[in-house]
């Protein structure tokens, strides 16, 4: 078995996780004949319920504050217990027992305990994570943090350093790891590797930082890939703003030595293209997005193995990406990518060439000018060929609120260290071009040249279940995409990380503390310098700032 252990951080997370989790379960097959292509070990466990009956629940590690969880409860129907407080009290006198009143489930919920049709859901609905959630989770994987609650107004969890002192002292009484994370890790018999699901522009980044350090110590070669969740700034107050790009600068700075791999999340502030329409002010659209590229970008490392063209795992992609040992922080991208427009005789040229997982073969299907929002660099370097790298319609990793104008990456010429490249849908097998980028990576003198993109694809689309928003439209009728969708995503390591975190630290450097400005902004631009290694500054050099 190869399993991966999710940690979940924060309220922006459980929205992004309870939708990766959704995705999971619509993968689960009930038939002898119909045998998913998924490996449900890698991310689920089993276990017997308190009937006596099996169970299949996540590996994974749910934090949040206090309302956050919404309807769900610790204990559900698969484990049913006594929870009575009073008989597991050592207290001998009377007790007293005050309950809060209890968040009414929501007409989806409600549907699904009673196995009817389940109804739209939509923003309004929508109120907790909770809401949409399809899967069962074991009573461990629950922590309530009480020390501070949701949305609170007079002691919001918004500062870094409330983070970092709420780990300590949890830490300290606890030891969190043992209490909550080592029993998921001595169930798996060859751990894969952890994902940690965290907000990084909130106290989140501060307690997830402190969790890095512990689980780099207990953990020390394991890989752990960071996807750290950006709430759109939307209408924010300045101040509110830079609190967010400082708590994101000391998130990136810490976790940038910490983690194997770091995939920052934001929402662009560029218009996103037609065939995407969501609600920016809406955690379940904007999670939506989301998890359709982390979904799709992690699908090699859930594939079952016995197809190992396809199938691959956290350690082999970070070796991939992070090329110098250096270059941890990675850009994902992804493009939503339509039928193909068949000619009226109805023939289309296809080429299904195989491909290496592990990056040693590597083809690429595409075309230009398809109308799929991707964009085909054609230079070179001294490093070894550019030509197949990918600029996808949607930067997920775009900057917020940095300075840099929409057209500050086509003015640099983008240098990729890494790329890693995930077709998924039917159509995407369907695409020319493998014969011309094989022959590219062979140069004039017959020598191979190290690839830089490595291709994994699979039917498997993206399934669009009833949890999910219509976020996804039709670029012809403008109708809602239901069922399943074609995706491409790209995972990078390239030379435009130096420019965000440039920017990044001109902006918040002079808001940080005294005792901090001088080792964060000098991390921070280690950071930048680190993607500069093996390439020309050249005209792409740029000034330091204070």
């Amino acid at each position: 078995m190869r399993e991966i252990i999710t940690l979940q951080l924060g309220q922006q997370s459980n929205y992004l996780a309870t939708h990766f989790w959704n995705t999971q379960e619509s993968y689960f097959t009930y038939s002898a004949d119909d045998e998913s292509p998924i490996d449900h070990d890698v991310h689920f466990r089993p276990g017997i319920g308190a009937d006596g009956a099996d169970t299949f629940m996540p590996r994974t590690v749910i934090y949040d504050l206090k309302g956050g969880f919404g309807t769900l409860r610790k204990i559900n129907a698969l484990y049913e217990i006594d929870d009575n407080a009073a008989s597991s009290s050592l207290w001998p006198g009377q007790t007293v027992v005050q309950r809060q009143q209890p968040i009414e489930a929501s007409a989806y919920q409600n549907s699904l305990d009673t196995g009817q049709i389940p109804p739209e859901l939509t923003t309004s609905t929508v109120r907790y994570w909770s809401d949409f959630n399809r899967v069962f989770f074991h009573p461990k994987s629950i922590i309530q943090l009480s020390e501070y609650e949701l949305n609170s107004t007079v002691m919001p969890y918004e500062k870094w350093s409330m983070g970092e002192e709420l780990f300590a002292s949890l830490d300290k009484e606890h030891d969190l790891l043992d209490r909550d994370l080592r029993p998921f890790v001595e169930e798996a018999d060859q751990m894969q590797g952890l994902q940690v699901m965290t907000g990084i522009d909130d106290a989140w980044g501060g307690f997830a930082s402190k969790y890095m350090e512990r689980l780099r110590d207990e953990y020390g070669k394991a890989p752990i890939w960071v996807f750290g969740v950006q709430e759109p700034f939307g209408r924010l107050p300045r101040e509110k703003r830079l609190l967010k790009l400082v708590n994101k600068a000391r998130a990136l700075a810490e976790l940038n030595s910490q983690a194997s791999l770091v995939v920052p999340l934001a929402l662009p502030q560029n218009p996103l293209p037609s065939t995407v329409q969501l609600d920016p002010s809406s955690h379940w659209h904007v999670s939506a997005l989301f998890a359709a590229a982390l979904e799709s970008v992690t699908l090699y490392t859930r594939l079952k193995t016995s197809d190992r063209v396809y199938s691959s795992n956290l350690a082999n992609m970070t070796d991939l990406l992070n090329v110098f040992g250096k270059q941890t922080i990675a850009n994902l991208e992804m493009s939503i990518i339509e039928p193909p427009k068949h000619h009226q005789n109805g023939n289309t040229n296809g080429n299904t060439n195989g491909l290496d997982a592990r990056g040693e073969h590597v083809h690429s299907t595409h075309e230009n000018g398809n109308g799929n929002g991707i964009d085909w660099e054609e230079d070179e370097s001294e490093s070894g060929s550019q030509k197949g790298v990918a600029s996808l319609d949607i930067d997920l990793s775009s900057p917020q609120d940095l300075n840099l104008d929409s057209g500050w990456r086509r003015r640099k010429k983008r240098r990729i260290f890494s790329q890693v490249l995930t077709d998924r849908g039917l159509q995407n097998l369907e695409r020319k071009g493998d014969d011309d980028l094989e022959a590219r990576e062979w140069n004039t003198y017959g020598v191979r040249r190290r690839p830089k993109v490595h291709n994994y694809r699979s039917r498997v689309a993206f399934p669009i279940i009833d949890s999910y928003p219509a976020i996804f439209r039709d670029s012809s009728s403008g109708h809602a995409v239901r069922d399943h969708l074609s995706v491409q995503t790209a995972l990078s390591t390239d030379s435009t990380v130096t420019d965000k975190v440039r920017a990044l630290r001109s902006t918040v450097v002079r808001s940080i503390g005294l005792e901090d400005r001088e080792t964060i902004g000098n991390e921070l631009a280690e950071i930048a310098d680190s993607y500069r290694e093996g390439w020309s500054s050249g005209s792409d050099e740029d000034e330091d700032d204070d």
